[in-house]
Protein backbone atom coordinates (compact mmCIF):
# COMPACT_ATOMS: atom_id res chain seq x y z
CA UNK A 1 0.00 0.00 0.00
CA UNK A 2 2.72 2.25 1.33
CA UNK A 3 4.54 1.47 -2.67
CA UNK A 4 1.25 2.52 -4.00
CA UNK A 5 1.02 5.94 -2.27
CA UNK A 6 4.55 6.37 -3.43
CA UNK A 7 2.93 6.47 -6.98
CA UNK A 8 1.98 10.74 -8.50
CA UNK A 9 -0.79 8.77 -10.24
CA UNK A 10 -2.39 7.01 -7.19
CA UNK A 11 -1.67 10.46 -5.03
CA UNK A 12 -3.27 12.74 -7.68
CA UNK A 13 -6.40 9.94 -8.30
CA UNK A 14 -7.04 9.83 -4.96
CA UNK A 15 -6.64 14.24 -4.29
CA UNK A 16 -9.24 14.20 -7.28
CA UNK A 17 -11.30 11.50 -5.22
CA UNK A 18 -11.35 13.53 -2.15
CA UNK A 19 -11.76 16.63 -3.37
CA UNK A 20 -15.46 15.13 -5.40
CA UNK A 21 -16.50 13.39 -1.94
CA UNK A 22 -15.64 16.94 -0.44
CA UNK A 23 -17.43 18.94 -2.70
CA UNK A 24 -20.21 16.37 -2.79
CA UNK A 25 -20.56 17.03 0.85
CA UNK A 26 -20.68 20.54 0.75
CA UNK A 27 -23.23 20.39 -1.99
CA UNK A 28 -25.41 18.01 -0.45
CA UNK A 29 -25.03 19.80 2.97
CA UNK A 30 -26.11 22.72 1.08
CA UNK A 31 -29.32 21.79 -0.16
CA UNK A 32 -30.21 19.39 2.83
CA UNK A 33 -29.42 22.27 4.80
CA UNK A 34 -31.94 24.29 2.66
CA UNK A 35 -34.43 21.51 2.52
CA UNK A 36 -34.64 20.93 6.34
CA UNK A 37 -34.92 24.64 7.10
CA UNK A 38 -37.69 24.99 4.25
CA UNK A 39 -39.66 21.85 6.07
CA UNK A 40 -39.13 23.45 9.78
CA UNK A 41 -40.44 26.60 8.47
CA UNK A 42 -43.49 24.43 7.07
CA UNK A 43 -44.08 22.37 9.92
CA UNK A 44 -43.71 25.50 12.47
CA UNK A 45 -45.80 27.53 9.97
CA UNK A 46 -48.52 24.56 10.23
CA UNK A 47 -48.44 23.94 14.11
CA UNK A 48 -48.45 28.01 14.43
CA UNK A 49 -52.19 28.56 12.89
CA UNK A 50 -53.50 25.32 14.55
CA UNK A 51 -52.05 27.00 17.70
CA UNK A 52 -54.15 30.11 16.91
CA UNK A 53 -57.24 28.82 15.28
CA UNK A 54 -57.75 26.65 18.62
CA UNK A 55 -56.72 30.25 21.14
CA UNK A 56 -59.18 32.28 18.65
CA UNK A 57 -61.71 29.39 19.43
CA UNK A 58 -61.09 29.27 23.09
CA UNK A 59 -61.46 33.12 23.30
CA UNK A 60 -64.84 32.95 21.96
CA UNK A 61 -66.36 29.89 21.75
CA UNK A 62 -64.87 28.65 25.07
CA UNK A 63 -63.18 25.04 26.26
CA UNK A 64 -65.86 23.06 24.56
CA UNK A 65 -65.63 24.76 20.83
CA UNK A 66 -61.81 24.57 21.11
CA UNK A 67 -62.02 20.76 22.14
CA UNK A 68 -64.32 20.28 18.96
CA UNK A 69 -62.42 21.97 16.46
CA UNK A 70 -59.52 20.23 18.46
CA UNK A 71 -61.71 16.68 17.66
CA UNK A 72 -62.33 17.86 13.92
CA UNK A 73 -58.99 18.36 13.43
CA UNK A 74 -57.30 15.36 14.89
CA UNK A 75 -59.91 13.35 13.04
CA UNK A 76 -58.39 14.84 9.86
CA UNK A 77 -55.06 12.94 10.62
CA UNK A 78 -56.08 8.91 10.72
CA UNK A 79 -52.51 8.21 10.82
CA UNK A 80 -51.53 9.88 14.04
CA UNK A 81 -48.48 12.76 12.71
CA UNK A 82 -50.81 15.61 13.54
CA UNK A 83 -50.96 15.78 17.38
CA UNK A 84 -53.78 17.80 19.29
CA UNK A 85 -54.23 17.70 23.33
CA UNK A 86 -55.90 20.78 25.33
CA UNK A 87 -55.43 19.78 29.21
CA UNK A 88 -56.17 21.95 31.96
CA UNK A 89 -54.60 23.25 35.28
CA UNK A 90 -54.26 19.22 36.43
CA UNK A 91 -52.94 18.34 33.00
CA UNK A 92 -56.40 16.13 32.41
CA UNK A 93 -56.89 15.99 28.76
CA UNK A 94 -60.40 18.04 27.90
CA UNK A 95 -59.70 16.90 23.74
CA UNK A 96 -57.37 15.83 21.68
CA UNK A 97 -55.85 12.38 20.51
CA UNK A 98 -53.33 11.82 23.33
CA UNK A 99 -54.39 10.57 26.90
CA UNK A 100 -52.28 11.98 28.83
CA UNK A 101 -49.61 14.79 28.74
CA UNK A 102 -46.13 13.72 27.43
CA UNK A 103 -43.52 13.27 30.39
CA UNK A 104 -40.66 14.57 28.54
CA UNK A 105 -42.48 17.53 27.24
CA UNK A 106 -42.70 20.70 29.75
CA UNK A 107 -45.49 22.55 30.30
CA UNK A 108 -44.44 25.67 30.07
CA UNK A 109 -44.77 27.93 26.81
CA UNK A 110 -42.36 27.38 23.71
CA UNK A 111 -41.38 25.39 21.01
CA UNK A 112 -40.01 21.73 21.58
CA UNK A 113 -38.39 18.48 19.78
CA UNK A 114 -39.18 15.36 21.33
CA UNK A 115 -39.66 11.25 20.63
CA UNK A 116 -43.15 10.40 21.49
CA UNK A 117 -44.07 6.50 21.70
CA UNK A 118 -46.85 6.05 18.94
CA UNK A 119 -47.86 2.29 19.16
CA UNK A 120 -45.13 0.04 18.71
CA UNK A 121 -42.92 2.44 17.33
CA UNK A 122 -40.78 5.77 18.55
CA UNK A 123 -41.68 8.88 16.64
CA UNK A 124 -39.51 12.27 16.32
CA UNK A 125 -42.17 14.88 16.77
CA UNK A 126 -41.71 18.68 16.99
CA UNK A 127 -44.03 20.39 19.57
CA UNK A 128 -45.60 23.63 20.37
CA UNK A 129 -46.88 24.39 23.83
CA UNK A 130 -49.61 27.33 24.53
CA UNK A 131 -51.32 28.81 27.47
CA UNK A 132 -55.00 29.18 26.95
CA UNK A 133 -57.11 31.62 28.36
CA UNK A 134 -59.00 29.62 31.91
CA UNK A 135 -55.93 28.19 32.73
CA UNK A 136 -56.00 26.05 30.33
CA UNK A 137 -52.43 24.26 28.56
CA UNK A 138 -52.46 23.29 24.33
CA UNK A 139 -49.83 21.31 23.12
CA UNK A 140 -49.80 20.83 19.30
CA UNK A 141 -47.25 18.71 17.10
CA UNK A 142 -46.40 17.48 14.13
CA UNK A 143 -44.46 14.07 13.18
CA UNK A 144 -41.14 14.94 11.79
CA UNK A 145 -39.52 11.41 12.20
CA UNK A 146 -39.39 11.14 8.19
CA UNK A 147 -36.75 14.35 8.22
CA UNK A 148 -34.58 12.45 10.53
CA UNK A 149 -35.22 9.01 8.28
CA UNK A 150 -34.30 11.12 5.05
CA UNK A 151 -31.29 12.84 6.92
CA UNK A 152 -29.80 9.34 7.64
CA UNK A 153 -30.43 8.10 4.33
CA UNK A 154 -28.45 10.82 2.13
CA UNK A 155 -25.53 10.52 5.00
CA UNK A 156 -25.34 6.60 4.30
CA UNK A 157 -25.81 7.15 0.55
CA UNK A 158 -22.89 9.55 0.65
CA UNK A 159 -20.88 7.38 2.69
CA UNK A 160 -21.25 4.37 -0.06
CA UNK A 161 -20.48 7.42 -2.12
CA UNK A 162 -17.59 8.38 -1.00
CA UNK A 163 -16.53 4.71 -0.54
CA UNK A 164 -17.19 3.99 -4.31
CA UNK A 165 -15.70 7.08 -5.70
CA UNK A 166 -12.17 6.62 -3.91
CA UNK A 167 -12.42 2.59 -5.11
CA UNK A 168 -12.87 3.74 -8.55
CA UNK A 169 -10.51 7.05 -7.94
CA UNK A 170 -7.26 4.41 -7.02
CA UNK A 171 -8.69 1.46 -9.85
CA UNK A 172 -8.52 4.67 -11.93
CA UNK A 173 -5.11 5.75 -10.56
CA UNK A 174 -3.83 2.15 -10.99
CA UNK A 175 -4.44 2.20 -14.74
CA UNK A 176 -3.21 5.59 -15.34
CA UNK A 177 -0.09 4.33 -13.02
CA UNK A 178 0.26 1.27 -15.39
CA UNK A 179 0.31 3.28 -18.71
CA UNK A 180 2.80 5.92 -17.24
CA UNK A 181 4.45 3.62 -15.66
CA UNK A 182 4.87 1.78 -18.97
CA UNK A 183 6.45 5.19 -20.67
CA UNK A 184 8.44 5.47 -17.80
CA UNK A 185 10.16 2.43 -17.19
CA UNK A 186 10.89 2.86 -21.19
CA UNK A 187 12.57 6.11 -20.82
CA UNK A 188 14.58 4.70 -17.80
CA UNK A 189 16.10 2.06 -19.35
CA UNK A 190 16.92 4.13 -22.28
CA UNK A 191 18.45 6.68 -19.88
CA UNK A 192 20.35 3.97 -17.90
CA UNK A 193 22.23 2.62 -21.33
CA UNK A 194 23.19 6.86 -21.88
CA UNK A 195 24.71 6.76 -18.32
CA UNK A 196 26.75 3.86 -19.14
CA UNK A 197 28.16 5.08 -22.20
CA UNK A 198 25.90 4.62 -25.09
CA UNK A 199 25.43 8.31 -25.69
CA UNK A 200 23.83 7.30 -29.51
CA UNK A 201 20.65 6.13 -27.23
CA UNK A 202 17.35 8.07 -28.40
CA UNK A 203 14.07 8.05 -25.89
CA UNK A 204 11.17 6.21 -28.45
CA UNK A 205 8.30 8.46 -29.35
CA UNK A 206 4.83 7.29 -30.22
CA UNK A 207 4.18 10.04 -32.80
CA UNK A 208 1.34 11.01 -30.65
CA UNK A 209 2.31 14.62 -29.91
CA UNK A 210 1.51 14.03 -26.38
CA UNK A 211 3.28 15.41 -23.33
CA UNK A 212 5.78 11.97 -22.91
CA UNK A 213 6.47 12.55 -26.77
CA UNK A 214 7.31 16.04 -26.31
CA UNK A 215 9.72 15.82 -23.49
CA UNK A 216 11.42 12.65 -25.45
CA UNK A 217 11.82 15.03 -28.63
CA UNK A 218 13.00 17.69 -26.54
CA UNK A 219 15.54 15.23 -24.39
CA UNK A 220 16.57 13.81 -27.96
CA UNK A 221 17.92 17.04 -29.35
CA UNK A 222 19.32 17.95 -26.15
CA UNK A 223 21.05 13.93 -26.46
CA UNK A 224 22.35 14.78 -29.85
CA UNK A 225 23.61 18.02 -28.68
CA UNK A 226 25.74 16.66 -25.98
CA UNK A 227 26.56 13.83 -27.96
CA UNK A 228 28.21 16.12 -30.66
CA UNK A 229 29.95 18.06 -27.89
CA UNK A 230 31.29 15.32 -26.16
CA UNK A 231 31.99 13.47 -29.40
CA UNK A 232 34.37 16.61 -30.37
CA UNK A 233 36.16 16.71 -26.85
CA UNK A 234 36.65 12.89 -27.05
CA UNK A 235 38.15 12.89 -30.17
CA UNK A 236 40.62 16.11 -29.73
CA UNK A 237 41.53 14.83 -26.69
CA UNK A 238 42.23 11.24 -27.89
CA UNK A 239 43.91 12.67 -30.94
CA UNK A 240 46.11 14.88 -29.34
CA UNK A 241 47.14 12.00 -26.52
CA UNK A 242 47.78 9.43 -29.48
CA UNK A 243 49.37 11.88 -31.48
CA UNK A 244 52.11 13.10 -28.44
CA UNK A 245 52.27 9.67 -27.47
CA UNK A 246 54.47 8.47 -30.27
CA UNK A 247 57.03 10.91 -30.65
CA UNK A 248 57.64 10.82 -26.51
CA UNK A 249 58.05 7.21 -26.98
CA UNK A 250 60.60 7.59 -29.91
CA UNK A 251 62.21 10.63 -27.59
CA UNK A 252 62.45 8.81 -25.08
CA UNK A 253 63.85 5.59 -27.25
CA UNK A 254 66.90 8.49 -28.19
CA UNK A 255 67.49 9.48 -24.87
CA UNK A 256 68.15 5.45 -23.57
CA UNK A 257 70.26 5.55 -26.30
CA UNK A 258 72.05 8.73 -25.17
CA UNK A 259 72.25 7.13 -21.88
CA UNK A 260 74.21 3.43 -23.05
CA UNK A 261 76.27 5.67 -25.51
CA UNK A 262 77.53 7.76 -22.10
CA UNK A 263 77.96 4.18 -20.13
CA UNK A 264 79.75 2.74 -22.82
CA UNK A 265 82.49 4.74 -22.07
CA UNK A 266 83.15 3.89 -18.86
CA UNK A 267 83.82 7.39 -17.34
CA UNK A 268 84.51 7.71 -13.78
CA UNK A 269 82.26 9.73 -11.43
CA UNK A 270 79.33 11.07 -11.93
CA UNK A 271 78.46 12.37 -15.32
CA UNK A 272 76.00 15.86 -14.86
CA UNK A 273 74.87 14.79 -18.24
CA UNK A 274 73.36 11.93 -18.17
CA UNK A 275 71.67 12.71 -14.70
CA UNK A 276 69.36 15.50 -16.88
CA UNK A 277 69.11 12.98 -19.33
CA UNK A 278 67.50 10.26 -16.72
CA UNK A 279 64.86 12.91 -15.52
CA UNK A 280 64.01 13.76 -18.66
CA UNK A 281 63.44 10.09 -19.12
CA UNK A 282 61.11 9.93 -16.06
CA UNK A 283 59.36 13.26 -17.06
CA UNK A 284 58.49 11.76 -20.21
CA UNK A 285 57.13 8.39 -18.97
CA UNK A 286 55.31 10.93 -16.24
CA UNK A 287 53.88 12.28 -19.84
CA UNK A 288 53.02 8.90 -21.15
CA UNK A 289 51.38 7.84 -18.02
CA UNK A 290 49.14 10.97 -17.79
CA UNK A 291 48.04 10.41 -21.79
CA UNK A 292 47.65 6.45 -20.74
CA UNK A 293 45.47 7.57 -18.09
CA UNK A 294 43.24 10.56 -20.09
CA UNK A 295 42.68 7.32 -23.09
CA UNK A 296 41.68 4.95 -20.10
CA UNK A 297 39.41 7.42 -18.12
CA UNK A 298 38.03 8.28 -21.99
CA UNK A 299 37.64 4.63 -22.69
CA UNK A 300 35.58 4.20 -19.41
CA UNK A 301 33.13 7.25 -20.14
CA UNK A 302 32.48 5.54 -23.39
CA UNK A 303 31.45 2.40 -21.68
CA UNK A 304 33.59 0.24 -24.19
CA UNK A 305 35.53 -1.60 -21.24
CA UNK A 306 32.13 -2.83 -20.20
CA UNK A 307 32.26 -5.83 -23.27
CA UNK A 308 35.05 -7.46 -20.93
CA UNK A 309 33.29 -8.08 -18.18
CA UNK A 310 33.44 -11.73 -16.39
CA UNK A 311 33.68 -13.03 -13.29
CA UNK A 312 36.43 -11.46 -11.02
CA UNK A 313 37.87 -13.08 -7.96
CA UNK A 314 38.53 -10.28 -5.29
CA UNK A 315 41.33 -11.97 -3.45
CA UNK A 316 43.40 -12.37 -6.46
CA UNK A 317 43.23 -8.90 -7.52
CA UNK A 318 43.75 -7.67 -3.59
CA UNK A 319 46.87 -10.40 -3.29
CA UNK A 320 48.28 -9.31 -6.87
CA UNK A 321 48.12 -5.75 -5.62
CA UNK A 322 49.72 -6.27 -2.08
CA UNK A 323 52.64 -8.39 -3.88
CA UNK A 324 53.29 -5.38 -5.96
CA UNK A 325 53.32 -2.75 -3.06
CA UNK A 326 53.59 -4.70 -0.23
CA UNK A 327 57.34 -4.61 -0.33
CA UNK A 328 57.43 -1.12 -0.99
CA UNK A 329 55.02 -0.30 2.32
CA UNK A 330 57.44 -2.57 4.82
CA UNK A 331 60.44 -0.87 3.21
CA UNK A 332 59.17 2.39 4.83
CA UNK A 333 58.02 1.04 7.80
CA UNK A 334 54.76 0.95 7.37
CA UNK A 335 52.33 -2.30 8.52
CA UNK A 336 51.03 -3.54 5.58
CA UNK A 337 47.13 -5.61 6.34
CA UNK A 338 45.40 -7.64 3.51
CA UNK A 339 41.81 -8.60 4.82
CA UNK A 340 40.17 -10.80 1.58
CA UNK A 341 38.00 -13.41 1.60
CA UNK A 342 38.60 -16.29 -0.63
CA UNK A 343 34.94 -16.72 -2.45
CA UNK A 344 33.88 -13.19 -2.91
CA UNK A 345 34.10 -12.73 -6.54
CA UNK A 346 32.10 -9.78 -9.25
CA UNK A 347 31.46 -8.99 -12.56
CA UNK A 348 33.59 -7.10 -13.90
CA UNK A 349 36.83 -5.75 -15.60
CA UNK A 350 40.13 -7.14 -13.70
CA UNK A 351 42.10 -4.78 -15.46
CA UNK A 352 40.75 -1.59 -14.30
CA UNK A 353 39.76 -3.13 -10.32
CA UNK A 354 43.31 -4.02 -10.27
CA UNK A 355 44.25 -0.59 -11.59
CA UNK A 356 41.55 1.23 -8.95
CA UNK A 357 42.58 -1.05 -5.97
CA UNK A 358 46.58 -0.58 -7.25
CA UNK A 359 45.76 3.77 -7.38
CA UNK A 360 44.29 3.64 -3.50
CA UNK A 361 47.16 1.61 -2.06
CA UNK A 362 49.69 4.01 -3.63
CA UNK A 363 47.91 6.84 -2.28
CA UNK A 364 47.58 5.65 0.96
CA UNK A 365 51.47 4.10 0.79
CA UNK A 366 52.34 8.22 -0.44
CA UNK A 367 50.83 9.78 2.18
CA UNK A 368 51.08 7.32 5.64
CA UNK A 369 53.94 8.13 7.67
CA UNK A 370 56.57 5.72 8.94
CA UNK A 371 55.47 3.76 11.75
CA UNK A 372 51.16 4.21 10.44
CA UNK A 373 49.01 1.29 8.78
CA UNK A 374 47.76 1.06 5.67
CA UNK A 375 44.92 -2.34 5.48
CA UNK A 376 42.75 -3.73 2.30
CA UNK A 377 39.90 -5.28 3.24
CA UNK A 378 36.71 -6.86 1.02
CA UNK A 379 33.32 -6.78 2.41
CA UNK A 380 29.66 -7.89 0.82
CA UNK A 381 27.60 -5.19 1.82
CA UNK A 382 24.28 -7.47 0.33
CA UNK A 383 23.25 -9.32 -2.41
CA UNK A 384 23.94 -6.27 -4.96
CA UNK A 385 27.29 -4.67 -3.85
CA UNK A 386 30.76 -5.27 -2.53
CA UNK A 387 33.37 -3.11 -0.85
CA UNK A 388 36.77 -2.91 -1.46
CA UNK A 389 38.19 -0.97 1.58
CA UNK A 390 41.51 0.77 1.63
CA UNK A 391 42.30 2.41 4.98
CA UNK A 392 45.33 4.70 6.13
CA UNK A 393 46.76 6.36 8.83
CA UNK A 394 48.02 9.46 7.23
CA UNK A 395 46.55 13.05 7.06
CA UNK A 396 43.42 12.12 5.75
CA UNK A 397 41.78 14.73 3.22
CA UNK A 398 40.05 17.92 4.24
CA UNK A 399 36.28 17.86 4.51
CA UNK A 400 36.10 20.53 2.13
CA UNK A 401 38.70 19.01 -0.25
CA UNK A 402 36.78 15.47 -0.52
CA UNK A 403 34.60 16.96 -3.04
CA UNK A 404 36.83 18.18 -5.07
CA UNK A 405 39.73 14.83 -5.32
CA UNK A 406 38.35 13.26 -7.85
CA UNK A 407 38.29 16.17 -10.52
CA UNK A 408 40.96 15.68 -12.90
CA UNK A 409 44.32 17.03 -12.14
CA UNK A 410 42.83 18.18 -8.95
CA UNK A 411 45.62 17.92 -6.19
CA UNK A 412 44.80 18.80 -2.49
CA UNK A 413 46.73 20.84 0.41
CA UNK A 414 48.50 17.53 1.61
CA UNK A 415 49.97 16.86 -1.56
CA UNK A 416 52.46 19.68 -1.72
CA UNK A 417 55.98 17.55 -2.36
CA UNK A 418 54.35 14.44 -3.21
CA UNK A 419 54.84 12.68 -6.84
CA UNK A 420 51.67 12.90 -8.88
CA UNK A 421 49.55 14.83 -10.89
CA UNK A 422 46.07 14.43 -9.69
CA UNK A 423 44.27 11.20 -12.00
CA UNK A 424 44.53 8.91 -9.32
CA UNK A 425 41.18 9.39 -7.89
CA UNK A 426 39.82 10.13 -11.38
CA UNK A 427 40.23 6.73 -12.65
CA UNK A 428 38.94 5.00 -9.24
CA UNK A 429 36.00 7.00 -9.14
CA UNK A 430 35.41 6.58 -12.79
CA UNK A 431 35.92 2.49 -12.47
CA UNK A 432 33.62 2.47 -9.45
CA UNK A 433 30.65 4.33 -12.13
CA UNK A 434 31.61 2.00 -14.40
CA UNK A 435 30.95 -0.89 -12.45
CA UNK A 436 27.65 0.22 -11.04
CA UNK A 437 28.91 1.74 -7.97
CA UNK A 438 30.89 4.74 -6.36
CA UNK A 439 34.10 5.85 -4.82
CA UNK A 440 33.18 6.89 -1.07
CA UNK A 441 36.26 9.07 1.05
CA UNK A 442 35.33 9.02 4.75
CA UNK A 443 37.47 9.61 7.94
CA UNK A 444 39.35 7.53 9.91
CA UNK A 445 40.76 9.99 12.74
CA UNK A 446 43.43 9.98 11.57
CA UNK A 447 43.77 9.17 8.24
CA UNK A 448 41.25 7.98 5.29
CA UNK A 449 38.70 5.58 4.79
CA UNK A 450 38.98 5.16 0.92
CA UNK A 451 35.88 2.85 0.02
CA UNK A 452 35.26 0.74 -3.23
CA UNK A 453 31.77 -0.27 -3.70
CA UNK A 454 30.96 -1.75 -6.71
CA UNK A 455 28.03 -3.86 -7.99
CA UNK A 456 28.41 -7.65 -7.34
CA UNK A 457 26.00 -8.34 -10.96
CA UNK A 458 25.43 -5.93 -13.60
CA UNK A 459 23.20 -5.43 -16.92
CA UNK A 460 24.53 -6.17 -20.34
CA UNK A 461 26.73 -4.06 -21.67
CA UNK A 462 25.11 -1.41 -24.01
CA UNK A 463 24.27 -2.11 -27.60
CA UNK A 464 27.27 -0.61 -29.41
CA UNK A 465 30.01 -1.27 -27.31
CA UNK A 466 33.45 -2.09 -28.86
CA UNK A 467 34.22 -5.75 -28.00
CA UNK A 468 38.55 -4.86 -28.37
CA UNK A 469 39.43 -4.84 -24.32
CA UNK A 470 42.15 -2.64 -24.28
CA UNK A 471 45.53 -4.06 -22.18
CA UNK A 472 45.88 -1.83 -19.11
CA UNK A 473 48.18 -2.91 -16.22
CA UNK A 474 48.12 -1.43 -12.59
CA UNK A 475 49.65 2.21 -13.20
CA UNK A 476 48.81 4.42 -10.45
CA UNK A 477 49.09 8.06 -11.09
Amino acid sequence: MLRLLRSTSVRLALGFATLFVASSLLLVGVLWWGTAEYLARETDAVISADTQGIRDDVTLGGAAAAAETIAIRAGQSPDGRAIYLMAGKDLHAMGGNLMTWPYNVPVKDGWYLRPLDRGDTTRLMRFRVSDLPEGLHLLVGRDVQDRTEIRSLIVASLGWAATAAFVIAILGGLLVRRAVLRRVEIINRAATAIVQGDLSRRLPTRDTSDEFDQLAQTINLMLRQIERLIEGVRNTSNAVAHDLRTPLAELRARLEGIIRNEERREQPGNNPVVDEIHQAVADIDRLIGVFNALLRLSEIDSGMRRSGFRAVALAEITTEVAELYGPLIEERGIDFVVDVPEDLAVSGDPFLLAEAVGNLVDNAAKYTPKGGTISVAVRLVDESHTDIIVADTGPGIDASEKSSVTARFYRGRAADGIGGVGLGLSVVEAVARLHGGALELADNAPGLVATLRIATKLPPAPAGASPELAASGIAAI
